[in-house]
This record gives C-alpha cells, structure tokens and sequence, in this order.
C-alpha cells in the first residue's frame, strides 16, 4: 500500500519542541495520533535513539504508517486504540513503571487521510453515507446522531461542539427530513435551516455541524480530558508533551490541563515550602503556523501548538 501525499502540520517546530528529550538511548516517543506518520518519521530520523510507540484508532492509518516508516520499522510499535487508552497501552509494552517516557505528541482532529477518503462521509463538499467514525470498525456514526436524538439533544451538539448559532433551527430541520443517510441530503437541510444572509459570510455553512458531529460521533473531547492527565503522568522528568489542536474548544481543554501542573503544590500564603511546579511552559501561548506554511499546506490554517516539560515527579 503507498502512503498517500501528506504534509505534517508544522513539523519543523514540533521536532523541534519534542527533539531535546529523545537523545538518550532507550527513550520513548508515544505518538498518540500517529495517522500517516509524518511527524513520527520526522523525529525518528532527528533523534536516532528514540523508540516510537504510535496509537491510532483507524486500522487504516495503522497500516499506510507502517509503510511510510519501513525504513525505521526495528524502531516503532504501533497499537489500535483511541489515545485516551494511553495508560493501558502503556502497561501492556511493560512501560508501566518509571522511567517511562520522554516525549508525548497529540494531534488532534480529523486526519487528512480521512478527509481524503470521500466515503467516510467526513467531508461536507462531497456526497457520503453519514458515518464520520474514526475508527470505521466500531461505535455509533453520525446517521445514528441526525435520525436517533431528539431535537432538543441535536441542538446541543450542535450548539457545544460546533458552537452554532443556529443549532436550534437546523435541529428542527434535520428532524422534519428522518432519515438521513448522505452528507448531501444533510447538507441539503442545513442550507434550508441557515438563514441566506448568515450563508455568505463564515464559510460553508455545513462546516459548524459537520464538526460537531464528528466531535460527537467520536467522543473527541471526552477522550481529550481524560487523555491529558495521561499524558502528563506518563512522562518522565525532563519529558516533554506536545499538543496540536485546530479549534478553540480543543485547545481550551489543553490550556487548563496543563496550567494546572504550572502552580507550586504549596499555596503561597502558607509558611511551608512546596515542591514547585510539575510542568514548565515550552510554548508562549498558543503557537500559530507561519503564513509561508499556511500559503503552502492551507490545513495548517487553524493550527495551535502548546508544549510542556516535566519539571519533576508528581508529589
């Protein structure tokens, strides 16, 4: 099988965030999305003693990585689950103990292999069955969402997780057209429920309700909060984590998480010393790709990178 074109998303900086803590011989690098492998192949090939444990919950990804890594394969490992299932991949690879790994990286969203593969119904510009699951082998699809929840429970996963506007009207709409089974025939209700005026400004005017489905169908920011912790815990002292998001509910959840291991364990106003912070900050905020990148890979556009080190172990 050959890996299809695919362009990582801001992989210069994100070897260079990561690349510091994978020197040592015998350090780990769990990539917790590892899609195609662009950015695993990249810091594989910078940092010659690094291991690769490699999660993704599409087989297919799976399988067009480990093509795309041949040339470091007596280096990799790769594992079929959703990242939030860190902690048990971790055990099962006898990782379970201290020291255990140096650098984390999450990649969050939808792949653009999967938005690629027009059947899996990711994409609203092209005609699909309703189905949106990252892993294409199990779980509800996005068919079972439009036709199954009430108005009032579509309207709040439209409202939550596409921060739309119009989540009321387009809920009712959907509801009036059961069953749906294509993205055309969704797409179709939605323009019938957006006001014209609302539809020539904000992009396509699917985009919002396509995303909070796929949200939905894959429990993306359920696995996000419990991930997190996860991650962080796993890593050892002078590991670093790296998490790419593309939209603000995303990198919300990512900012909290790591600015809660950013405060001694003391409080201030106590007269006893505390053990500092877990985590320092490698990122000033949330970093954006530059313009040359976005001119050149226009799915960089949304990108924000926030990165971490292990200052010490957990009190």
């Amino acid at each position: 099988m050959t890996p299809p074109s695919h362009a990582p998303v801001m992989c210069d900086r994100v070897v260079a965030l990561l690349a510091p803590a994978l020197q040592q011989p015998g350090c780990i690098l769990v990539d917790a999305t590892v899609g195609l492998g662009g950015h695993s192949g990249a810091l594989l090939r910078s940092c010659p003693e690094a291991r690769l444990v490699g999660i993704d919950r599409d087989p297919g990804a799976l399988d067009l990585a480990r093509d795309r890594l041949a040339d470091v394969a007596g280096r990799i490992t790769l594992v079929h689950a959703v990242y939030d299932a860190i902690p048990e991949v971790l055990t099962d690879l006898g990782l379970s103990t201290r020291p255990r790994v140096q650098g984390v990286l999450l990649d969050l969203g939808v792949s653009s292999m999967q938005l690629d593969q027009h059947d899996r119904g990711f994409a609203y510009s092209y005609d699909a069955p309703l189905d949106m699951r990252m892993d294409p082998t199990a779980g509800l699809t996005a068919a079972d969402v439009v036709n199954e929840y009430s108005i009032q429970e579509l309207a709040r996963v439209l409202r939550e997780y596409g921060e739309e506007r119009f989540a009321n009207r387009i809920a009712r709409e959907i509801a009036s057209r059961r069953p749906l089974t294509t993205s055309a025939e969704l797409v179709e209700a939605i323009r019938k429920a957006v006001p014209a005026p609302a539809q020539r400004t904000g992009g396509h005017p699917a985009k919002r309700t396509f995303q909070a489905l796929r949200i939905e169908v894959n429990d993306e920011l359920g696995a996000l909060r419990r991930a997190l912790p996860a991650f962080i815990d796993a890593l050892d002292v002078d590991g670093r984590v790296v998490v790419m998001s593309y939209q603000s509910l995303e990198d919300r959840i990512t900012k909290r998480a790591i600015a809660e291991h950013l405060v001694d364990d003391v409080p201030a106003d106590l007269p006893v010393p505390g053990s500092g912070p877990e985590l320092a900050l490698l990122t000033r905020g949330a970093e954006r790709p530059t313009a040359a990148e976005v001119a050149q890979n226009p799915r960089a556009a949304s990108a924000r990178v926030r990165a971490a080190e292990r200052l010490r172990e957990a009190a």
